[in-house]
Parts: C-alpha cells; sequence; structure tokens
C-alpha cells in the first residue's frame, strides 16, 4: 500500500500494475514482478493469466478488502501486481543500444526511427497515453523529460494499457539536455507547437527522416527556450473552431504521422 505514495516508490524503486493487462504485460517482461495479488474470484477468472506467470513468482490471494487498499481503481478487477521499476538510460530510448527489452521481438527493426521527449507532462492520463501511442506507433521510445509526472504513479501505468512494459521508457530531469541527446542520436528534433512555421500535413519529407517529437505541457505548451532547441516547430491544422487539441490527442496525430511518412 505504500507503494501509492511516489516517496516510497522511490526508496524501493517498486510501483504496482493494477488490472488483468498492466499485469499480463508486466508477466511477460522477464524480471519484472516482485509478486501478485489477485481476489479468490479474480484467481478463478484470470487462472490463464496467472497461471502463466514465471516459475517463482508468488501469487497471493487477498480479500476483497485488502485488494481495494491495493488498488486504486474505483472498481478494482482483482488483480495487482508488484513490479520492479523499468525505466532505461537516455540512450536506449533514443535508440541506441535498443536491448531485448520484450519489445525486442517487434516486425519493425526500424522501430528506432520515432521517439516521444514529453517535456514536463504533468497529467498521468496524458503521459500513459502517449506511451500507449508511442507504443502503437512502433516508436523506440519514450522520454518524461523535466518536471513530468511520474513514469510509475498507477494512473500513468493504468492509462499506458501495458505499453509501459513494451517499449524502453526513460526519465531525465533536464528536459534541453534530452533534446540534445536526442539531435546527438541522429534524430530530427520537431517540436509540436501551435504556432509551428510546419505544416504536419505538408510536411512528408521531414517526417521520413528519423524523428524525435518534443511535446510540451498540457496548460502552456513548450517554454520558448525549449522549442527553440528543436530542428522544427510543426503545427497540426485546426480545420474547425476548436482552440487546441489536448495534448493525447496532439501526439496521438504526430507520432502516426511520423509512421505512415516512414513506412510510406
Amino acid at each position: 500500500m505504500k507503494l501509492h505514495r511516489r516517496s516510497a516508490r522511490a526508496e524501493r524503486r517498486c510501483f504496482i500494475a493494477d488490472g488483468p493487462k498492466a499485469v499480463e504485460s508486466a508477466l511477460a517482461h522477464e524480471g519484472c514482478v516482485v509478486e501478485v495479488f489477485a481476489t479468490v474470484d479474480a484467481a478463478r477468472q484470470y487462472a490463464d493469466l496467472l497461471g502463466g506467470a514465471p516459475d517463482g513468482t508468488p501469487v497471493s490471494l487477498v480479500e476483497d478488502r485488502a485488494m481495494d487498499a491495493l488498488s486504486d481503481s474505483v472498481t478494482p478487477a482483482g488483480v495487482v501486481a508488484v513490479c520492479r521499476f523499468l525505466d532505461r538510460p537516455l540512450p536506449v530510448a533514443l535508440g541506441a543500444g535498443v536491448d531485448a527489452l520484450d519489445a525486442g521481438d517487434r516486425d519493425e527493426p526500424e522501430a528506432a526511427r520515432l521517439v516521444a521527449i514529453c517535456a514536463d507532462v504533468r497529467d498521468p492520463g496524458n503521459a500513459g497515453t502517449v506511451i500507449r501511442c508511442a507504443d502503437a506507433a512502433g516508436a523506440a521510445g519514450v522520454v518524461l523529460a523535466g518536471d513530468s509526472v511520474d513514469a510509475y504513479n498507477a494512473k500513468t501505468v493504468r492509462a499506458s494499457v501495458g505499453s509501459l512494459f513494451h517499449l524502453p521508457v526513460a526519465i531525465e530531469r533536464d528536459a534541453a539536455a534530452a533534446v540534445a541527446a536526442a539531435r546527438e542520436a541522429g534524430l530530427v528534433v520537431l517540436a509540436a507547437d501551435g504556432a509551428g512555421e510546419v505544416d504536419l500535413f505538408e510536411a512528408d519529407e521531414l517526417l521520413a527522416r528519423p524523428t524525435a517529437w518534443l511535446f510540451g505541457n498540457e496548460a502552456w505548451g513548450l517554454p520558448p527556450e525549449l522549442a527553440e532547441l528543436a530542428d522544427h516547430r510543426v503545427r497540426i491544422p485546426i480545420h474547425g473552431r476548436a482552440e487546441s487539441l489536448n495534448l493525447a490527442t496532439a501526439a496521438a496525430v504526430c507520432l502516426y504521422a511520423s509512421a505512415r511518412a516512414q513506412r510510406a
């Protein structure tokens, strides 16, 4: 229960994966799971999932009241796992020396051509959704930079729907250093900016290059000094009357635009 607090997670370097999808992905990530807890009903419902746990992984049955305390979901699914931290060094998330990490069995050997860098992203649901979108688009990794939300926040883990376990995620407190490292890794840094000089839908030649997308804070976007470090600032055209797109939606549009251009 203490792992619901960020300080306890940091001290123990462990976090909670809540729900069958997260637990399934965690169990598939070698050496990640410390212990699984399940209610009696959930153990029956997810018998195949729990039966596939690596040898030696403790699976403990708990009462419903204990599960309510372990899970932060409004309606707990009845199964959670205590997992070890799995963030990777920045070079790995940027595609340098991508290891077997589980996702090493992907069909796309060119996954290292695409990376997402989140700068000062504070909402755990947005952070988890960006990780999920990056995974779906075939990205090599995600960097949570600056004062971004904790990657192991329960809501972040849940919003990633298992993708946190599928691709390298790096944590870098210095957002400028993350951008510099991306450029050193041979990636073109594209800042998602509503006032950008490049129209996303007219940038296929640019998008086809190895790219690191830079996304900013939900409320105020990218600070000027960070946006200036990017090679280009790219805007998503708004054809209707909406003022803007939210972060997760914008990230999905940008990442898939790159994925399409790189596979054309």
